[in-house]
């Protein structure tokens, strides 16, 4: 698997499995998965399966420090000021005493707070990076200005069909690493047909001619599955590249139009 490397040297998967809405199948799925090869796995206090995710991890045999594990803090315990009790729920749900990657979840509430006390677990050890997840410019404008840690992570949705222009340039200039929820489009972007076409120039299937071409813009990908062959297929993409002309093809196809559900408090 390749690796991207943060910017305080912590290397991170460029490709990991998100479990939003795994459900049930989660711990099955996190299984398939390390069993393929991911090394990366994607979930949130929010999703209801961190403890799925840490049965699977467990019961896999492979040693912790081989897996990649982010979580997020939920819009309540920001507004709660319930970090410390939540993210420690977090990792005895998982089963870990550290986390690769934690996230702010959503820039609501006393998010800099939050953020102030997450440099503290990162300093203490605890985390080994952290970052935020649906930040815009104008909440990391007001995060930085009084931030002793960059956000290493800004997980936001990108895909095809919704290309955040101005919050991608504003990360690459601040070296805040790019990493795509919904990288798939929630699956509408893989029936286009400029993906049909190219997927047939490549033998590809769309799903691998979306990944990499955020693959190839620099963004880590978490595409949720839970079906193995899709899982493996997932990874196969780098034993080919698309060329600069199908590259620019594709990002024609951003409508703006976004997938996101802001939650209450959103600002």
């Amino acid at each position: 698997m390749e690796q991207f490397k943060l910017t305080n040297g912590i290397s991170i998967p460029k490709i990991g499995l998100g479990v939003w809405q795994s459900g049930e199948q989660t711990e099955q799925a996190v299984s398939w998965a390390l069993q393929e090869g991911y090394r990366h796995i994607d979930t949130a206090s929010f999703y209801q399966n961190e403890r799925q995710v840490g049965m699977a991890i467990q019961s896999s045999g492979i040693p912790r420090n081989q897996i990649f594990i982010t979580t997020k803090l939920w819009v309540d315990d920001i507004q709660l000021g319930r970090l410390d009790s939540a993210l420690q729920d977090s990792m005895e749900r998982l089963g870990v005493d550290y986390l690769d990657l934690y996230l702010i979840h959503w820039p609501i509430g006393n998010y800099i707070d939050c953020w102030k006390r997450l440099e503290e677990y990162y300093h203490m050890g605890k985390l080994k990076a952290i970052g935020v997840s649906n930040f815009e410019p104008k909440h990391l404008e007001k995060l930085l200005s009084v931030a002793e840690v960059i956000p290493m992570v800004n997980q936001i949705e990108i895909h095809p069909y919704f290309i955040p222009t101005e919050t991608i340039t504003f990360c690459q200039k601040e070296n805040i690493a790019l990493e795509a929820w919904g990288p798939l489009g929630k699956g509408t972007d893989i029936n286009d047909p400029v993906m049909i076409r190219l997927a047939e120039k490549y033998h590809k299937t769309p799903a691998q001619i979306i990944l990499r071409w955020h693959y190839q813009n620099g963004v880590i990908t978490i595409p949720k599955t839970v079906h193995r062959q899709r899982m493996a297929e997932n990874l196969s993409i780098f034993d080919f590249a698309l060329d600069q002309q199908d590259m620019e093809l594709i990002q024609q196809l951003n409508t703006g139009v976004s997938n996101r559900k802001k939650p209450d408090g959103y600002q």
